[in-house]
């Protein structure tokens, strides 16, 4: 503090100084707005004015002088000196200067006159006193000090009794207990007994003493006493009254005491009317507040133990003592404790009403400590009744109840009554956080607040408030949240199993949303449990309880079982399931039994429930796999299914579940998945499973009824409630869509997100779990939805994709039930407008209501693809392929005749039964015929629907595809954007497929060709099955094995393939240019000829399957395994085929069987099934005839040209090699031939067009060729192979990585062939350098020659050589040389192959002509780029076949109509064939790098390789998909051309590679070789004659 006095003052003091102190002090004196603040400064100026003068600094006269001038400005002057003087002393005291002490002993001298000696007697040390003279012995004073305080304050005061008259108690005690109803007032008794106390010389204290135990025995006079005693007070002490008080409750703290309650109640009183204060009697009370806070720790640890025994293994011995001692100690605790007077006063506060004092109690104690007695909780609870009276009757009482008012407390301090939900908020949910679990005390308050929380919930949802009272209901509402989680939650959990309370709080908590009720569970789980010793030790038991249920609980005990989980679960719902599902997910055995032991529970439960559920399967801790990290685990598994089976059981809501899962895909993760899948199967009924049977497939083609009745392993029944609920919880949730989205979102989030560190097989397994689970849930949306729901929620397809980034298979699923249900809807409408009942009527209006509904996604699709794609299918028709399902096709009478027989069975046996009570047979019967009669309407019903598709169908088939390109790339197209997603969707979507692909060849659709179609899905499925999931290549074997099952059927007997195959434009086999498809039956494929064309195929397959095994990749092997198992009933059926196929697996079999014994047990499944069909396998001359005579007659009956008449020649030439080398070689050569053979069979193919009228000889050489082939390829093959087993090398990865930029996926793979073609060309020894050489001599001089004769040729040579084995080499030799010397004639192949004549009949200009005619046909696209024109040269090379078969005319007109057409086909060759040069020249840059890709087109290669131009033929049409019609022939043309080809190619490489070996055996080969040129010329000749002859007649 700033000094007052200034240094100045006191220098200059006589001057100015004294009258400045003097100013000042009056100043301050007179300032009396500050009263403690001037007191203060009055205080420091006197105090530093008295320093200056211990210091010295001024003299104490003139001090004394000054404040005798000061004394007088306030009345306690002297008293504040005197505090002065007191602090002065103390310090100077201090000092060991002892001037410093005189100068303050002087002042205070000269002041005495000032400040009296009392005061200073009272303030001053003794020493002081004595030196100032004020006392004479400071030691005697001290002393008499002594005595007077111990008399004042220790003695006892010894009243004189004798004085006191006992009858003034005798009065007192009768005016106090008199009666007091009358006009009595305290005021008139206070006086008598202030007379009383006079008269008789009453202790006042004792008086009150009696006052007080009066008003203890007359509890009911509130009114009189309290005004009696508070006047009565102003006569003692404040702390007189609390002393007694405390004096009566110190009477009953001896450890036999009991305090009376009376006394707790009149001390409530009291303190209630503040006539005590709560601090000056609470340290009266016993016991401490630390033995509380001790007690309450010690009861912690308690509980904390009785857990620990609880969850002890205690073996039995040990059981019967631990038994004993605990009985001990029980009856040690049994002994009373002590009297609590705190909580006795507590409960007496709460009893009267008296809030503030009993929460100020509760405050000093640790939390929930009062509350835990039970008279506390139960008075507690009582003034809450009071409290919420009023509020309780207005909205809580249930209609219909009465319930008993209750009375408010006769006391006006009590707390204010709630009227509305804002007064709870004051007081009422205060004293509810007080109460915590005890609540449980009192269940019929427990339900009045559950109901008040229902009633405010009511309002809280209406809408019609204020924007002040929403906030003011926002803060309500939380608190509503804070009780139930800290009040009410907790109170159930102590409450006996009270089920009434549970449906009561579920009341209120079912208008909570699921977030919060689940937070809440969440809380009470893991958190309320522990808040308080009596919670903990129930955890403890429940779980003990819940141990010894699930050890006994079985299938046969399951009610009893059921009724105690009941029990047990109606307080402790979270703790009870999380233990059982602990155990579920252990032993997923128990599943069933405890889903019906759950049958027991209270909605409330079933809520706790759901979240338990989720709660486990979110926990962090748990692995979602198991440690192989290839297949989910057991847990997870056990979980989903138990959701399931509960959810569809019990009513329990979704929302919760459902949005985990959503939440779940939001963060890429699709385990979880599981449980969705799990649950739509079980509440609606809805399976997925990849293992149905046809049966099943086939009746999942109907309507809903058949596919409840007959689609599903278990029949699952009851569905209807449970498939409403999980609808209503999507809808209501808005999760309908999202989940479809984000499934199919996920699916390919699946392999590049999710999969990313796991194992393959697993990321197949989630990525099947992920496609199936939308399939099954899009399934399910399309059938529970109505019409509207759907349409609202599910965007339109270009929406879905682009925006959604849907794919497309998935956006058209979802999409799908959508068209079908606003097509039927639109047609409904039509119907009722015009009532004409004509069928025609109806297929018009339902065609109309068709193009009404889809003309919007016709023009919706366009943005789904490029431009391009539809120059060659039309949106149209791709719209209706995505959009139309099995239903729509056909309907399975013979699953209806099925199940309706099924029912018919059923029936019977019910009738039969004699035990069944008569009105169950009656209710039974009566299901069954009403179920027959949906089925057999339902029938009508999707008859008349799938009438009404195929017109539609018809009408529309014409602009389907437009195939501006070719038809080979709308095939492309087709398979690319239709086929193939689709099939590999779901099993329906794969019979669909195959079904649709049959349709279209039925509807006759122009511009379709059925055999490229077939050809294309047979002919290479390597990369298809590899790049398949487990369930996709099982979808993708029912795919095939329905085609497999179409092809078979016509390969089975010549008059089905004549009816539904021989006049069809899909087995024409000259493809024409666009716009034209003759109806001429020269140009169709033949039966004979389709037979070669299924062994082709069939041939395909099996090399592929080897193929696939023989990688050792797990995913080949598993995916060829299961797709061989699916098509096993059509496939293989060929014995030699079946027998390769065979050995390959036994080797599988036992090279896996320790190290993947998963693909061990497929292997072995398929080892055995093959094994079984093997007595209904066939030889290959039963498949397809392969004898020359077969073929002559063939020839007889195509007669229309060399076409016709040479198929069967190639083909057959082709047959007889694979079955040959089936049968001589293992299954490894097989490999070599698959990769060589096969490749040949694609240029034999394309070179078909080539081989004329053949006979006996033909055939027998071309069997020679073959078997000189087959030796030379065994040996080139091996080398092959070696390049083949290296990935990179692979000539697949060759072609693609060439030409695979531009091309669409089809022509790859077209190309594929042809690279694998050319490898087999490649030059494998020096011999056939030579044999090259010679070849390009003899074919320079056989140039005049037709083609015609060669191929003859080559077939005689082929069969000489099956006859004589040792010259195949010269053989093949031979044959070469005559297809160079067809090379020589560089015209574009197919004209060359048309005159049925020998060479000598027709002349050059002729054939020239005829060459230029099939030239006309060629498709137009030839003039793209050589990349193109590979495809189109596949086509056109079909084309030209087909051409020259067309001629049904004499050879006079044939000649006319070849001039007219001469003059547009030579200008198009020559372009054409400027074209394939300048692309040859392009080819031999690309090609150049590897010695052993021969360029293809290069006309050089031509000629060395193919002899003829017919092998520009072969390198365009590059896949035996390209042009199906020859392929059979192809195959075997292949393989006789091949051997040449190989050899040509070989001579070249082997110039590269200058190996001098085996030159000698070459000089050799080559006299053999033209020997046999010379006898085949001859023959071939006159075999040409005379065929040429019979052809004439014919014309």
């Amino acid at each position: 503090m700033a000094a007052l006095l200034p240094a100045e003052w006191i220098k200059n003091w006589e001057k100015g100084g004294k009258s400045e102190f003097v100013q000042l002090c009056r100043a301050l004196s007179e300032n009396k707005s500050h009263d403690s603040m001037s007191f203060r400064d009055i205080q420091q100026a006197l105090y530093e004015l008295a320093y200056h003068v211990v210091r010295g600094n001024l003299k104490h006269d003139q001090a004394s002088n000054v404040l005798g001038d000061v004394i007088e400005f306030r009345e306690d002057m002297p008293s504040i000196l005197a505090d002065v003087f007191c602090i002065l002393d103390i310090e100077t005291s201090c000092l060991e200067e002892k001037t410093k002490r005189d100068h303050f002993t002087q002042l205070v001298l000269a002041c005495l006159y000032l400040v009296s000696d009392t005061v200073l007697k009272e303030r001053l040390d003794p020493e002081t006193l004595e030196s100032l003279g004020l006392i004479k012995q400071s030691q005697q004073f001290n002393q008499k000090s002594v005595k007077i305080k111990t008399k004042l304050f220790y003695k006892q005061q010894k009243f004189n009794l004798l004085r006191e008259e006992n009858e003034g108690y005798a009065k007192l005690i009768a005016e106090l207990g008199q009666d007091l109803s009358g006009n009595m007032t305290s005021d008139l008794i206070l006086e008598n007994i202030k007379s009383l106390i006079g008269c008789f010389n009453l202790d006042p204290n004792r008086v009150l003493d009696i006052i007080l135990e009066v008003y203890e025995c007359r509890p009911e006079y509130d009114d009189f006493f309290v005004p009696l005693i508070e006047s009565y007070m102003y006569m003692c002490e404040p702390q007189t009254l609390c002393h007694i008080l405390g004096f009566k409750f110190k009477f009953y703290q001896d450890p036999s005491g009991e305090t009376p309650c009376s006394l707790y109640r009149v001390a409530a009183v009291l303190l209630q009317h503040n006539l005590i204060d709560l601090d000056d009697l609470y340290v009266h009370l016993l016991p401490g507040d630390n033995a509380i806070i001790e007690e309450h720790k010690r009861e912690i640890v308690e509980a904390k133990q009785i857990v620990r025994k609880l969850t002890m293994v205690v073996l039995s011995s040990e059981k019967t003592e631990e038994k004993e001692k605990e009985k001990e100690k029980e009856e040690e605790k049994t002994e009373k404790p002590p009297d609590n007077q705190k909580l006795g006063l507590l409960e007496a506060l709460l009893k009267i009403g008296d809030w503030q004092h009993a929460q100020s109690i509760m405050d000093q104690m640790p939390p929930f400590y009062a509350t835990s007695h039970k008279p506390i909780a139960i008075a507690l609870c009582q003034l809450v009744h009071v409290t919420i009276e009023p509020l309780y009757r207005r909205v809580g009482v249930p209609k219909g109840a009465k319930g008993s008012p209750i009375s408010s407390l006769p006391n006006k301090r009590a707390p204010k009554q709630a009227d509305s939900f804002e007064d709870l908020r004051k007081e009422v949910f205060n004293m509810l956080c007080y109460l915590g679990p005890h609540l449980s005390h009192d269940p019929i308050l427990f339900a009045k607040v559950v109901r008040l929380g229902k009633a405010f919930m009511k309002e809280f949802q209406s809408d019609g408030s204020k924007q002040e009272d929403k906030e003011k209901m926002e803060i309500l509402f939380s608190c509503l949240l804070s009780i139930t989680d800290q009040v009410l939650l907790p109170s159930l959990s102590l409450m006996d199993c009270n089920a009434c309370m549970s449906e009561e709080l579920w009341g209120m908590f079912k208008t909570f949303p699921y977030q919060y009720r689940y937070r809440l569970y969440g809380q009470w789980k893991n958190e309320t449990y522990n808040s308080h010793p009596l919670l903990v030790k129930v955890k403890a038991q429940t779980i003990d309880r819940a141990k010894y249920i699930m050890k006994r609980l079985t299938k046969e005990n399951v009610k009893p079982s059921g009724r105690q989980i009941g029990k047990l679960s109606h307080s402790n719902p979270t703790i009870l399931f999380d233990y059982i599902l602990s155990q579920i997910q252990k032993y997923d055995n128990l599943i069933t039994p405890v889903v019906d032991s759950l049958k027991y529970l209270t909605s409330l439960n079933y809520d706790v429930l759901a979240y338990c559920i989720i709660e486990a399967l979110a926990n962090p801790e748990k692995e979602r796999m198991k440690h192989d990290d290839t297949t989910i685990s057991s847990w997870l598994q056990s979980l989903a299914s138990f959701c399931g089976a509960v959810f569809r059981k019990y009513p329990i809501e979704l929302a919760g579940l459902l949005q985990y899962v959503a939440n779940q895909l939001k963060a890429g993760k699709s385990f979880d998945l599981l449980i969705l899948k799990e649950v739509v199967q079980k509440m609606a009924g809805i399976e997925i499973t990849e293992e149905m049977t046809m049966e099943q497939l086939e009746a999942m083609t109907g309507g809903e009824q058949l596919k409840a009745e007959g689609g599903y392993f278990g029949q699952i029944r009851n569905t209807k409630k449970s498939s409403q609920r999980l609808k209503d919880a999507l809808l209501d949730h808005d999760l309908a869509l999202p989940l479809c989205l984000l499934m199919a979102q996920q699916r390919n989030g699946v392999i590049f997100q999710e999969g990313g560190e796991k194992h393959l097989k697993l990321v197949g397994k989630l990525y099947d779990q992920c496609h199936d689970t939308l399939v099954q849930f899009g399934g399910f949306l399309a059938s529970n939805l109505s019409t509207e729901d759907y349409i609202k929620r599910v965007p339109s397809i270009d929406v879905l994709c682009n925006e959604f980034h849907t794919p497309h298979d998935a956006a058209f699923f979802l999409s799908r039930p959508m068209y079908a249900h606003h097509i039927s809807s639109k047609y409904d409408e039509l119907k009722k407008a015009e009532k004409g009942n004509k069928q025609q009527h109806k297929v018009h209006k339902y065609i109309t209501s068709c193009e009404l509904v889809m003309a919007p996604v016709h023009d919706a699709v366009i943005s789904l693809h490029l431009p391009k794609v539809w120059d060659d299918i039309s949106p149209q028709f791709y719209a209706t392929f995505w959009s139309l399902t099995m239903y729509d096709l056909a309907v399975p009478h013979s699953s209806y005749d099925r199940e309706v027989n099924k029912l018919k069975v059923q029936m019977k046996a019910i009738d039969d039964n004699q035990e069944m009570p008569p009105n169950k047979k009656k209710k039974e019967k009566e299901r069954c015929t009403a179920l027959q009669d949906k089925l057999l309407e339902e029938e009508k019903k999707q008859l008349e629907h799938v009438q009404r598709v195929l017109q539609r169908l018809k009408l529309e088939k014409d602009n389907w595809l437009l195939a501006k390109s070719t038809k080979n790339e709308t095939i492309t197209k087709f398979l690319q954007l239709c086929i193939f997603p689709r099939c590999i969707f779901s099993a329906i979507d794969a019979v669909y497929c195959a079904h649709f692909v049959e349709l279209v060849h039925q509807q006759k659709t122009p511009n379709f060709s059925t055999l490229l179609c077939y050809d294309r899905v047979f002919s290479d499925i390597i990369y298809t099955v590899a790049s398949c999931t487990e369930n996709e290549a099982s979808r993708y074997g029912r795919f095939l094995c329905c085609m497999l099952e179409t092809v078979t059927r016509w390969h089975s007997d010549r008059v089905i393939y004549e009816k539904e195959c021989g006049n069809y434009p899909g087995f024409l086999t000259i493809l024409r240019a666009t716009g034209f498809d003759g109806g001429n039956k020269a140009d169709q494929l033949d039966y004979e000829n389709f037979r070669h064309v299924v062994h082709k195929w069939h041939y395909k397959l099996t090399k592929a399957s080897v193929h696939c095994l023989e990688t050792g990749e797990y995913t080949h092997i598993r995916n060829i395994l299961i797709v061989l198992t699916k098509i096993l009933p059509w496939y293989p059926k060929v014995l030699n085929l079946g027998q390769a196929l065979e050995r390959r697996v036994h080797k599988i079999c036992q090279e896996e069987k320790e190290k993947r014994p998963d693909l061990y047990a497929l292997a072995m499944g398929y080892s055995g099934q093959l094994k079984s069909r093997k007595p209904f396998m066939i030889p290959e001359n039963e498949f397809h005839h392969k004898d020359p005579p077969a073929r002559n007659a063939v020839a007889a009956t195509v007669q229309n040209g060399p076409g016709g008449a040479g198929m069967p020649t190639s083909l057959t030439i082709n047959t007889v090699k694979l079955d040959e080398g089936n049968t001589e070689e293992t299954a490894d050569k097989l490999k070599e031939k698959s990769q060589g053979v096969v490749k040949v069979t694609n240029k034999t193919v394309n070179a078909a067009p080539k081989v004329t009228t053949s006979n006996g000889n033909s055939a027998s050489n071309s069997k020679i060729i073959k078997e000189k082939d087959d030796k030379e390829k065994s040996g080139k093959e091996k080398d092959k192979e070696k390049k083949d087993k290296t990935p990179a090398a692979t000539p697949e990865m060759k072609a693609l990585g060439k030409d695979g930029k531009d091309k669409p996926k089809e022509e790859r793979a077209n190309k594929d062939d042809k690279v694998r073609e050319i490898k087999e060309k490649t030059p494998k020894s020096e011999k056939e350098k030579e044999k090259v050489k010679k070849e390009e001599k003899a074919s320079k001089e056989e140039k005049s020659k037709t083609i015609v004769t060669i191929v003859e040729s080559k077939s005689t040579v082929e069969k000489e050589r099956e006859k004589e084995p040792s010259r195949e080499k010269d053989v093949a030799k031979e044959m070469k040389s005559k297809e160079n010397a067809k090379g020589g004639e560089k015209m574009p192949v197919a004209g060359s192959l048309k005159s049925p004549v020998p060479r000598s009949e027709t002349s050059e200009s002729e054939r020239e002509q005829k060459r230029r005619k099939v030239d006309t046909h060629s498709s137009p696209s030839h003039s793209s780029t050589v990349k193109d024109s590979l495809n189109e040269l596949k086509d056109s090379s079909a084309k030209h076949y087909i051409n020259h078969t067309t001629p049904t005319l004499s050879k006079s007109k044939e000649r006319e109509v070849e001039k007219k057409d001469l003059d547009k086909s030579r200008e198009r060759s020559r372009e054409r064939e400027k074209k394939d040069e300048k692309d040859r020249k392009d080819r031999k840059r690309d090609h150049s790098n590897s010695d052993r890709e021969v360029p293809q087109d290069s006309t050089k290669r031509r000629k060395e390789e193919n002899g003829t131009t017919g092998s520009s033929k072969h390198s365009k049409s590059e896949s035996p998909s390209d042009s199906p019609r020859l392929n059979e022939k192809e195959k075997e043309k292949n393989k006789s051309k091949s051997s040449g080809k190989e050899k040509g190619d070989s001579i070249k490489a082997e110039k590269m590679e200058k190996s001098s070996s085996g030159s000698k055996k070459e000089s050799r080969h080559d006299k053999e070789k033209a020997e046999k040129k010379e006898k085949r010329d001859s023959t071939g000749g006159k075999e040409e004659k005379k065929h040429h002859k019979s052809s004439d007649k014919h014309r």
